[in-house]
């Protein structure tokens, strides 16, 4: 396996451009190997992961010196990012000169002035050493730092180079954060793994794509359901893209007529995959291969599926029996950063990580996913948000005696994050913006519902299949 963003000193591979911003590849890692030394030796270092380029080069200097990065939504709100920052045990902050810097926070690193010249990538890194924590929502409390490793993101990122037919001649263009796997993972460290050039666009707006189409001669995009449903809607943006090799769709379903119209207007049936922070990608259809709306693909190279029926016996494989999607594959994190009971209770007795979809698997092998095992997981605008943090966050306002949150139906963002909240002089508008100055903005409550008493069965729990029938 070669390095794992490729040869440091390959100048050949494709220029990084971030919101208009570009940097050669070999300045990149130039740029990156000071982040390196002056970081070296460290347990972890946070990043402020903004989309610049300043965030690109904290990441590949966390790769090269074999430090772990934690990468911070610039969203976040003040509880967050101290949990974030806090729990992950990051002793240094890396971020663009000016950035802001909390009380408390690790000292930080201004990556944009650190002098150049900071030697060689570090030898002998271990390929399961940490490469990311990155946090993500569950179904309830405060956000798990996922650890994932270098080898996992090697086999991740070829797997999928594999299944796209993706080379050093593609444009990869995308606007999507730096902080998930879909962004930063997929889009940044895929780009410099395969030496494709990287246009990030700064926002995923569908006019953006289409300049990156016709002045970039974007090959490649990214995508989530939102963006691609914005991009539907703008026919004039949509049919720029008719030039591109390959759409692809991911981080949540994308709508069957989201699919018909982009194929309709850009003349490309778009790749759809199915992946998780724990697991990366794990199912895709093919570049070479078919292409069905409400379909993930199959099995990338070295992974293992099954269904599971609710008693634990296998679900039989005919396309229309659901089960529980479990996964086995070299891709698959290491664990839940000092969470070893979450860690143990998301794996199977027999070694398969427990994914929490619903899935449906034809005898071909195609994968459908049809749902969340639970219903406390909101995908919303290709953000997956646990809706046990809103609660929680809703809870600790002193009008706010009980919560219930869900995600309902959204045109544009698949699911929105809704709110059923029993409390006492207090507006719908002064909730949503508690939450917002709280946690990250995406995880606002779109909707509040103010109502007399939350639904629930005889062992007091709240049954939240049954809160719209409470709504007002």
């Amino acid at each position: 396996m070669m390095d794992l963003l490729g040869t440091p000193g390959d100048a050949g591979g494709g220029p990084v451009r971030v919101a208009g911003r570009e940097l050669p590849r070999d300045e990149l890692f130039d740029r990156a190997s000071a982040v390196a030394a002056e970081i070296r030796g460290a347990d972890a270092v946070a990043v402020h992961a903004t989309a610049s380029l300043e965030t690109v080069v904290a990441v590949v200097g966390g790769m090269l010196a074999g430090v772990p990065v934690v990468p911070v939504p610039p969203d976040s709100g003040p509880a967050e990012r101290a949990h974030i920052l806090g729990d992950s045990g990051a002793s240094l902050l890396l971020a663009a000169s000016g950035a802001e810097r909390a009380e408390g926070e690790p000292p930080l690193v201004p990556v944009d002035a650190l002098p150049r010249g900071g030697g060689a990538p570090a030898a002998g890194v271990p390929a399961d050493a940490t490469a990311l924590i990155l946090y993500t929502s569950g179904t309830t409390g405060a956000p798990k730092g996922v650890l994932i490793s270098r080898s996992a993101i090697a086999a991740g990122l070829d797997g999928l180079a594999d299944a796209w037919a993706w080379t050093p001649d593609d444009v990869l263009v995308h606007g999507l954060p730096l902080f998930h796997v879909h962004g930063l993972v997929l889009g940044v460290l895929g780009a410099l793994r395969v030496g494709s050039r990287l246009v990030h666009t700064g926002r995923p707006r569908p006019e953006l794509y289409a300049a990156a189409a016709e002045g970039d001669g974007g090959s490649l995009f990214f995508g989530v359901p939102t963006v691609w449903s914005r991009t539907a809607a703008d026919p004039s943006a949509a049919r720029a893209l008719r030039g591109a090799r390959l759409l692809v769709s991911g981080s949540a379903p994308l709508p069957v007529p989201v699919f018909e119209r982009l194929a309709e207007l850009t003349g490309h049936r778009p790749v759809e995959r199915y992946g998780m922070t724990e697991t990366l990608i794990t199912v895709s259809a093919r570049a070479d291969g078919d292409r069905r709306p409400g379909y993930v693909g199959t099995p990338l190279p070295g992974v293992r599926t099954r269904l599971a029926a609710e008693d634990g016996s296998p679900a039989p494989l005919d396309g229309e029996t659901p089960g529980e999607l479990h996964v086995r594959a070299p891709l698959l994190f290491k664990g839940y950063l000092n969470r070893p009971d979450a860690t143990a209770k998301s794996f199977t007795a027999d070694g398969w990580f427990r994914t929490g979809d619903i899935a449906a698997v034809g005898p071909d092998g195609w994968h459908r996913i049809v749902g969340r095992a639970s219903t406390d997981l909101i995908k919303s605008g290709g953000y997956r948000i646990g809706a046990g943090e809103i609660e929680n966050a809703l809870l600790a306002h002193p009008g706010v005696r009980e919560a219930a949150v869900v995600g309902t139906p959204h045109d544009d963002l698949g699911e929105q994050v809704t709110a059923y909240v029993v409390a006492d002089g207090v507006a719908a508008r002064e909730l949503t913006d508690f939450v917002a100055g709280r946690l990250s903005v995406h995880k606002r409550p779109r909707v509040v519902h103010l109502v007399e008493a939350l639904p629930r069965n005889a062992m007091g729990k709240v049954v939240k299949t049954r809160l719209t029938e409470i709504t007002p």
